[in-house]
């Protein structure tokens, strides 16, 4: 019964994980259909509003309570680096493919695994080190540095990941502090700061088209957080990561069918070295999570 009970967890956090790729896949077709017509600082902005609509209600009831000083000041340094990685992923997403976007964009839980090592003090065993290795050696499988032409595109994409791997390191702080919700509330909020005035010096009016897809993309990226979420309640990430691989055949059919690009094998190649490093890092910490957690029914002292 108790293998039937987590059998069902788990096929139930598979499903949560790919509604995730599927939102998040709709969030970069949507955003590469604009084409740049407006600026990113702009689109991030109206999307990010947009956002704000959502996040409301947590939002008013948090800043009634207030916050210490050091927590507004890491909400600040995580609407800083968010404001970077919103626009650098805007832009990107306008000069180079979806599969190339989202493959790149595996780079962020690797910023994360070595910034933690670097400023949290978390251990980088010699086998978690193997795997951002190979990780990086995806990276470069994507990007093919010297045997052609990069476009900015590629180095903006790169920028964003890493930033939003820091800004990820820093929720990972204020996580410590502030309920989840909060987090989620106050980035919405700070970055929306943080993007005003680059969005006012270089507005260009926009139609209700575009209005309405970059509400759209709120949606989808409000709803990927959501799954995502449950995902990880339902299942433990070593089943549920490897499902995140998805998100870039999703993304490369999304880029032939409706952008006509073309099926670059060596994206394909390199993101399945990113994803597999990943998800060999995910496996590792959850073994070791097990084995520093006593058995049920263990003296307690």
């Amino acid at each position: 019964m108790q293998i039937e009970t987590t059998t069902r967890r788990d096929l139930v956090g598979i499903g949560w994980m790919l509604a995730t790729g599927l939102c998040f896949v709709a969030v970069n077709a949507i955003v590469r259909s604009l084409e740049g017509a407006l600026p990113a600082a702009q689109a991030a902005f109206i999307r990010f509003l947009f956002g704000l609509v959502f996040l409301a209600p947590v939002l008013g009831s948090s800043l009634r309570t207030g916050f210490g000083r050091d927590v507004w000041r890491l909400f600040a340094v995580r609407g800083l680096l968010h404001v970077v990685a919103v626009v650098a992923w805007f832009y990107a997403m306008s000069r180079i493919t979806v599969a190339e976007v989202t493959a790149i964009g595996f780079l962020n839980p690797i910023i994360v695994t070595v910034g933690a090592a670097l400023f949290m003090g978390e251990r980088l065993a010699a086998r978690r080190v193997g795997a951002v290795a190979v990780a990086l050696l995806g990276a470069l499988i994507v990007l093919r540095p010297g045997l052609r032409e990069l476009d900015p595109g590629h180095l903006s994409q790169v920028a964003a990941s890493v930033a939003f791997g820091a800004s990820y390191l820093v929720a990972k702080r204020l996580s410590e502090r502030v309920p989840a919700s909060v987090v989620v509330a106050m980035m919405a909020l700070t970055v929306s700061v943080g993007l005003a005035p680059l969005a006012l010096a270089q507005w260009v009016p926009a139609t209700p088209a575009q209005l309405g897809w970059l509400a759209l993309v709120a949606v989808f990226a409000t709803a990927g957080h959501y799954t995502m979420t449950r995902a990880f309640a339902a299942a433990p990430l070593t089943v549920t990561q490897p499902v995140t691989f998805l998100q870039l055949i999703w993304a490369s059919l999304v880029g032939i069918l409706i952008f006509h690009e073309p099926l670059d094998g060596w994206v394909i190649l390199g993101g399945s070295l990113m994803i597999g490093a990943i998800s060999y890092i995910t496996w590792r910490e959850a073994r070791v999570g097990a084995a520093r957690t006593p058995p049920a029914g263990a003296t307690k002292l």
